[in-house]
């Protein structure tokens, strides 16, 4: 090996590969191959590799795989409603518990990286090499992305109005006095800070809030930056009946309709749910075309089906929207960040919306977390393997029990083992989760930091609260205390 040259790993002979095939433009099965990478690219995908090595990795009893793309979550603030949210919902807001949890139990904005470093751990440990962290600026974000060793789009969130609640049965709206110019101008900040880092792994996404929080001009303002950085976009639209109600109130059509109006849409935008959309059946609503104007458009929507699932409320669904033609991303959004469980979900969710088999496919989903992933971050080069791209990828280990007996590994991995077979994991050729020990997170020190938070903020939810509610009032325990 030349001097100066990035040392090469190989994984000799795996049993099973998940090779993107160019020709196909499509994942493939490969048996008994070697997967190398130099530095943060990969050089080799077949039969076996013929050039020097500085680490072979015995693939015996090993899946390759793609790193996946979680392609939306806030990482800020999921991990320390853990326990809380889960049955939390408000019946006025159609079952949502999107408004009420927001203020409850939230974390101290100089507190909220032990979140998003526990949220990140948990997405190594279930195979995700890149995120989409949508969060309000705080202050440690960009140390707590660096180091966890993940590859992490920056979101910083922005707009023109938030929510408030000031009873059960209201959900109102606050304008920011400037517009959201300010929250903006700190978005953009924060992009810069993080892309000035030197680990290479911190880039930048543009991402108004909610179609129902941001005016007119601040979505077209974003759009234009966007472009002119050519920064991938992302909105939150579709994710509650009352944001379908306060946007057909306002301008008379759906959301996607009035994106389309604004020229919002396109192949550099991705619509954060995508639920309650003119066809979805607790709307009946005239207007039905939604998911044709998004294929149309090119615009994708991340899915994150298990948090509606909590609420009672699913897409309807999966594979009508795969059979569109409109890309899709596959998010948690909501604690616990298991991509894994999350495809799983999308699947089952979908097939019982659909009544149907078809209305979930296993290669939807894998897909949406891969390749669907990457359209979203406007990156060719993330979510597949094969020679030039990001050395992203995943050690699947088949001998765990849990995976066996094999006939399809995917199946295997989504539908039974999840996060328990993901054994290592690389992202830019380093090692981000070996023997499934994330090496830049203390998670034994990141979880006691989330326990304290957690507990402080219950101990004021009364402060907070619309109705001055405790927090074994707002989320009883689900036995009593004897």
């Amino acid at each position: 090996m030349s001097e100066g040259a990035p040392s090469t790993v190989c994984v000799r002979a795996a049993d099973w590969v998940i090779a993107w095939d160019e020709a196909r433009q499509a994942h493939v099965y490969l048996r008994g191959v070697d997967v190398a990478f130099a530095g943060d690219r990969i050089v080799h995908v077949g039969p076996k590799f013929s050039g020097p090595c500085s680490e072979e990795i015995d693939g015996a009893g090993l899946m390759v795989m793609p790193g996946l793309i979680n392609a939306h979550t806030h990482p800020s603030n999921q991990p320390s409603f853990k326990g809380v949210r889960e049955e939390l919902g408000n019946q006025n807001f159609y079952q949502s518990g999107l408004y009420d949890g927001r203020t409850a139990f939230a974390a101290d904005e100089d507190q909220r990286h032990w979140n998003a470093r526990f949220a990140y751990w948990e997405m190594l440990r279930s195979g995700v090499t890149t995120v989409v962290d949508m969060s309000f600026p705080y202050p440690g974000w960009v140390e707590a992305a660096a180091e966890s060793g993940i590859r992490v789009y920056f979101a910083p969130l922005f707009e023109s109005r938030h929510w408030s609640v000031p009873n059960p049965h209201t959900l109102a709206y606050v304008d920011e006095s400037d517009g959201g110019a300010a929250a903006f101008r700190k978005a953009m900040d924060t992009i810069e800070e993080a892309e000035r880092n030197n680990s290479g792994r911190l880039h930048g996404m543009i991402a108004p809030m909610a179609v129902d929080t941001c005016d007119k001009g601040l979505l077209l303002e974003a759009l234009q930056t966007a472009r002119e950085k050519k920064y991938p976009i992302h909105l939150h639209a579709g994710e509650a009946v009352m944001e379908f109600l306060e946007i057909t109130r306002r301008y008379g059509k759906t959301q996607i309709q009035w994106l389309e109006e604004l020229n919002f849409l396109g192949p550099d935008v991705s619509i954060g749910h995508g639920l309650f959309l003119g066809h979805h059946s607790w709307l009946s609503w005239g207007f039905r075309d939604d998911l044709k104007i998004l294929a149309q458009t090119g615009t994708a929507v991340s899915h994150c089906p298990t948090v509606f699932g909590r609420y009672g409320i699913t897409m309807e669904n999966f594979g009508a929207y795969a059979r569109a033609g409109i890309p899709l991303g596959i998010g948690t959004d909501t604690h616990p960040h298991n991509i894994i469980e999350e495809m799983r979900h999308a699947i089952i969710a979908g097939r019982i919306a659909d009544k149907r088999i078809a209305g979930g496919r296993t290669i939807d989903s894998f897909n949406a977390a891969t390749i669907g992933g990457a359209r979203i971050a406007l990156r060719p080069d993330l979510g597949r393997l094969e020679v030039g791209a990001k050395a992203d990828l995943v050690l699947v280990e088949l001998t765990d029990p849990s995976m066996m007996p094999i006939y399809d590994p995917i199946r295997s991995l989504v539908f039974t083992a999840a996060d328990r077979a993901v054994r290592d994991v690389y992202v830019d050729g380093k090692i981000a989760l070996k023997n499934r020990v994330a090496p830049g997170i203390d998670i034994g020190d990141v979880a006691e930091k989330v326990q304290i938070m957690q507990r402080r903020a219950a101990a004021r939810t009364q402060e907070r609260d619309h109705s001055k509610r405790t927090a074994a009032e707002i989320a009883p325990l689900t036995l009593p205390l004897g």
